[in-house]
């Protein structure tokens, strides 16, 4: 995805922009939290307490980042190709089942590790089905993508409910999930990485996936900027054009490039089910989807911005709930308003600040007299 203005070195681009979008969104957020009758001070102290104040705290908000990125990576890699993928959210949904049906059928007879890869296998092969039709509509008969993801997203969750309700739902139970998974579906948790550090995770879901979801985003690296595909993919959202007079196939490149970022949504779908709830149950994603968009815009769609990023809406997912309990005037639909805060500054309004960072990192190369050269991936 090109910016509108002109390139600046990666340090600007990719950190001291996204920082200052930051600091405005959270800004005017507590202004928010001044005209509710609190103290922004005070909001801002409770959330970065909450987040990292404990062993317990750190735990889940690495754990809501791991969601994200995944999301984000999602999301990143369709935006490398000029697609809009918005179907995340419905991807991972699906691919839950597929994550459902290799623990249903393998958590008595085989450990852990073996059906963990079983079921990374399952939630990528899932995701990525599901959005196969979407990229086939996009690359062979020019239906808009973004469109078609959304539709998908409701599709999947009414088929969500049919299956939960109607085919995996034991005999004799009311609830719309499945059986508990037993010990070969449960994946353990990663308290010991934080005993490192001297914290007691607590009861908070940290597990393995997250240390998954970083092999993930190195991986997503070594694709775009260090293959022959990931250089077809980023050409492409370039420049379609160019993409065509270097004889790239335009529409393998938009169905591979939602394959994989469908398979990368569906892997969303192993850190609840097989890390926290250990069944299939209805809302798992808990809209991870759609802040991914969010995520990859403010990681500038690299997965080194990414995983920051991720961590930053893991703090305000748990930080969040300490503001909630803490301040009564603060409610859980307040913090959503403060997520909706960063995510417009860090997406809608993301070149608002860019003229300004432009041309004083003008005015300072020229006053260096050095040349104006741009950097970054």
């Amino acid at each position: 995805m090109s910016a509108p203005f002109a390139k600046l070195p990666a340090w600007a681009e990719y950190g001291l922009i996204p920082l200052i979008n930051l600091i405005v969104a959270f800004l005017v957020a507590g202004l928010v939290v001044l005209f509710v009758g609190e103290s922004p001070i005070q909001a801002a102290y409770l959330m970065v307490k909450g987040a990292f104040g404990s062993g317990e705290g750190v735990g889940f908000t690495l754990y809501y980042a791991t969601y994200f990125i995944f999301t984000g990576l999602a999301v990143a890699v369709a935006f490398h190709a000029g697609l809009f993928n918005i179907g995340g959210e419905g991807q991972a949904y699906i691919a839950g089942v597929g994550v459902a049906l290799v623990c249903l059928q393998y958590d008595t007879t085989l450990p852990w590790y073996l059906v963990f890869v079983l079921a990374v296998a399952a939630s990528v092969a899932f995701g990525a089905l599901w959005a196969l039709i979407p990229a086939w509509l996009q690359a062979k008969r020019g239906s808009h993508i973004v469109i078609t993801t959304i539709m998908f997203n409701y599709i999947a969750s009414i088929s969500m409910v049919y299956l939960l309700t109607r085919v995996l739902k034991p005999l004799g139970s009311m609830a719309p999930q499945t059986r508990t998974f037993e010990a070969g579906g449960q994946l353990p948790r990663l308290d010991w990485l934080l005993a490192l550090f001297g914290l007691d995770v607590g009861y908070a879901p940290f597990n393995i996936t997250f240390l998954l979801s970083l092999a993930v985003a190195f991986g997503i690296w070594l694709l775009l900027w260090r293959s022959k595909l990931g250089y077809e993919i980023r050409t492409l959202g370039h420049s379609p054009s160019a993409a065509r007079y270097a004889g790239i196939n335009q529409a393998k490149i938009i169905i591979v490039t939602m394959l994989i970022s469908g398979g990368l949504a569906g892997l969303t779908a192993l850190n609840p089910i097989m890390g926290d709830q250990y069944r299939l149950q209805l809302d798992f994603v808990n809209g991870a989807g759609f802040v991914g968009i969010a995520v990859a815009l403010m990681g500038r769609s690299h997965p080194a911005g990414i995983i920051p990023a991720a961590i930053l809406f893991g703090v305000l997912y748990q930080g969040g709930a300490e503001i909630s309990f803490e301040m009564p005037n603060i409610s859980r639909d307040m913090i959503v308003v403060i997520q909706g805060l960063v995510i417009l500054f860090a997406g809608a309004l993301e070149h608002m600040f860019r003229p300004t960072v432009i041309r004083l990192y003008q005015r300072m190369v020229a006053g260096s007299g050095k040349p104006a050269t741009a950097t970054g991936e």
